[in-house]
């Protein structure tokens, strides 16, 4: 099929397409979208400008609140950082005097003691006095001793490679820390064992001594006491040793140890010192009364 154009030969149909294709070279469609930009001219223009202000203004109170928060969060934590160090002050220095205080009454104490054995010593009641005084004060844990006995030591077990070493990460299974119950075993088999006193990290127990579990500290006498856990006990290390080592206690303490990781050994020691135990406060005392006076009897009559 041709076509015939005026005043001229015939031309073919592929011919007349190239010539439409090389005379609109755009597509209709961009064309159409182009004059629609056009006929909205700067109105769209300004729309445009206004939403990219819009966005700009919000990427920058959105900064803005950001900051704000992240000051707010750094002052807090920093504010916390100094009640912590001033509370950690005001321990130390209350901790500081308490033991001058300590110190001091343990002064006044000694001197005590020593004027009251001056004067029983003078007579011969003050004497039986005296004798059955430092018997009570040995039963009681109130006078310091030395000699040789057994060194058995308790401590939490080693933390975990995977354990965060600034100490920010997880604390670790509490099963792995020794409690107040674990001491217990260890006082108890010791006492079971023939122990004459005993003491751990140098606070003597006495009579009404407690060993309790408060929060993460272990306290002996209402004193805390750390980790590692050291008992001390005087007596016969032969005999403590072997009947330490055959108490169900210790038998129930290395299972504890097998399974949690924690450490548990023991030495013998040829000179361990203990200091004496905290004396009780005295809150009430009465005189004990006379025995009556027994008549003598006639052995004939029995009156």
């Amino acid at each position: 099929m041709t076509a015939r154009p005026p005043g001229g030969g015939p031309r073919s149909l592929g011919a007349s397409l190239l010539d439409d294709v090389l005379a609109e070279t755009l597509d209709p469609a961009y064309a159409q979208a182009a004059e629609a930009r056009a006929a909205r001219g700067p109105a769209a223009g300004g729309r445009r400008r206004r939403g990219a202000v819009l966005v700009a203004l919000t990427l920058v109170v959105a900064g803005v609140l950001a900051a704000v928060t992240y000051d707010q969060a750094a002052a807090r934590v920093q504010g916390r950082q100094e009640i912590r160090a001033a509370l950690v002050a005001d321990i130390r220095t209350e901790s500081d005097a308490s033991d001058e205080l300590a110190a001091e009454l343990e002064e006044l104490r000694a001197e005590v003691t020593r004027a009251r054995d001056e004067l029983l010593a003078s007579s011969t009641t003050g004497q039986r006095a005296l004798d059955a005084l430092a018997r009570a004060e040995a039963g009681a844990a109130a006078l310091p001793v030395e000699g040789p006995g057994l060194l058995v030591t308790l401590a939490n077990a080693g933390s975990d490679a995977d354990d965060d070493p600034v100490g920010g990460g997880d604390e670790g299974d509490v099963r792995g820390r020794v409690r107040d119950g674990d001491l217990q075993l260890v006082v108890n088999a010791l006492w079971a064992a023939g122990a004459e006193a005993i003491s751990i990290n140098g606070q003597r127990l006495g009579p009404t001594s407690a060993i309790r579990f408060a929060g993460e500290a272990v306290l002996v006498d209402f004193r805390p006491v750390t980790n590692p856990y050291e008992v001390s006990a005087i007596g016969d290390p032969e005999t403590l040793s072997s009947g330490f080592l055959s108490s169900p206690e210790v038998a129930s303490l290395a299972l504890i140890e097998e399974t949690y990781g924690l450490r548990f050994d023991f030495s013998r020691e040829d000179d361990l010192s203990l200091p004496a135990a905290s004396t009780p406060e005295l809150r009430a005392a009465q005189p004990v009364p006379d025995e009556p006076a027994v008549p003598p009897t006639d052995p004939a009559t029995g009156d």
